[in-house]
């Protein structure tokens, strides 16, 4: 079922994008919240609602994607939402009438969108620093990462919807310790983690080898989601020499239902770091701020929660807008529905880290839990909640959750 308890982050100043069913709309379908409801757009549209809309098709609520929608021009998808905000304003729920709304407890969500590709930067400063020391004892960012947002390709088909429950994966690693190649096991990972992510849906596609500047790239971002990429800390850094993350990356990769448009977060651009180094002309950022986001992780544990982690979106070195810009410099084209995420979203300080790595230290600080226990990365049966809000918490622009729980290895077969 859709979460619950996130009224306050989807004010008449959201109205975001998802994909949902219940019993009286049992086909997944688009749909807006407001509140504590879901409105099933097609409904809206087949008694005439978005008559005025020019250029958008008519069945195009019907699909179970978004991608449809989402790779019309922008203008079409602010229409939609100024259409749906006017009609709330002047009447509220009750000027949608009894047909096409749902209690957001009686709808299940669905993946917004059909994903070819998902691409996974790291544009945290403060994350590569605290990193880097803690796994190779020298505080400093790759020289690359002040000349380009630095990325990999990840595995779109391990993108899960929230609420989706998270299988500890399996693989080879060295046992903690170990400094020969005796030392390696094969089996399921003792260090999982989060990691605490912001990431963009692309809608207007892109045709190969047509590039785009980082003021250009703005189009392209249909929307906004929060992202989880669960690392296997473990599994990842025996994996990663001479060649990027596989197996300790590509077991499950968590987004939030609702998509947050632009429009929606128009009101919270703020600018970010400047950057150090100068940036070639297509990578220029000053007509692309960031959004002032409070991003929060908590840990359910035995039927408590502890907050691990509250950070900031502007605080990171690089834009989404840079990081499309840049993906494209290669001449690979952008597909709608494709992921472009942040990479983990940290800051300096204690209680600022996107992630159990740098919160312990990479294991040797234990985290204490409101519940008595401690952690150094993540337990079974451990749930992994983020949220985050636009403004603060009184704007009424959220992204509700991205939650998912850890489920031990299943047996060898």
């Amino acid at each position: 079922m859709a979460s619950t308890g996130y009224a306050h982050h989807f004010s008449d100043g959201n109205v975001p994008f998802g994909i949902a069913s219940s019993k009286i709309y049992a086909k997944p379908q688009a749909a807006t919240r407001l509140g504590d409801d879901v409105v099933f757009l097609d409904s809206l549209a087949s008694r005439g609602l978005f008559s005025s809309v020019h250029g958008l098709p008519s069945d195009v609520f019907q699909h179970d994607t978004l991608n449809e929608f989402a790779k019309l021009p922008r203008a079409i998808h602010s229409a939609v939402r100024e259409t749906i905000r006017k009609v709330f304003r002047e009447g509220g729920m009750n000027a949608f009438g009894s047909h096409g709304v749902e209690r957001a407890d009686q709808v299940t969500m669905y993946l917004p969108v059909h994903t070819g590709d998902f691409t996974d930067f790291s544009c945290s400063l403060a994350h590569v620093q605290n990193a880097g020391r803690i796994i190779t004892g020298k505080e400093g960012a790759p020289p690359s990462f002040y000349h380009f947002p630095v990325g990999y390709q990840g595995r779109a088909s391990s993108i899960v919807v929230s609420g989706t429950d998270v299988e500890r994966p399996k693989g080879q690693y060295r046992a903690r310790g170990a400094t020969t190649e005796n030392g390696v096991v094969c089996g399921p990972s003792v260090a999982l983690d989060y990691e605490l992510e912001f990431a963009a849906i692309i809608g207007k596609p892109l045709p190969m080898r047509q590039r785009l500047t980082a003021v250009d790239a703005a189009e392209h971002i249909f929307g906004f989601v929060l992202l989880n990429d669960w690392s296997a800390r473990d599994i990842q850094a025996f994996e990663m020499v001479p060649l990027g993350p596989l197996n300790g990356k590509n077991f499950g990769t968590t987004i939030s239902p609702w998509i947050i448009t632009p429009d929606a977060l128009e009101p919270f651009k703020t600018s970010g770091p400047v950057q150090a180094t100068d940036t070639p002309a297509h990578l220029e950022a000053s007509d692309t701020p960031t959004y002032s986001i409070d991003l929060e992780v908590e840990i359910l544990s035995n039927g408590t929660s502890t907050v691990t982690c509250e950070s900031k979106l502007h605080t990171l070195y690089w834009t989404v807008p840079q990081m499309i810009a840049h993906l494209v410099t290669g001449g690979c084209g952008l597909r709608t529905g494709d992921i472009v995420a942040t990479g983990t979203v940290s800051g300096f300080e204690k209680g600022t880290h996107g992630c159990l790595l740098e919160t312990t230290e990479g294991g040797k600080i234990p985290l204490q839990l409101t519940d008595g226990t401690t952690r150094t990365y993540l337990q079974d049966e451990d749930v992994v909640i983020m949220t985050a809000m636009a403004g603060g918490k009184s704007s009424g622009v959220g992204f509700g959750e991205c939650a998912g729980k850890i489920l031990a290895s299943k047996p060898a077969m």
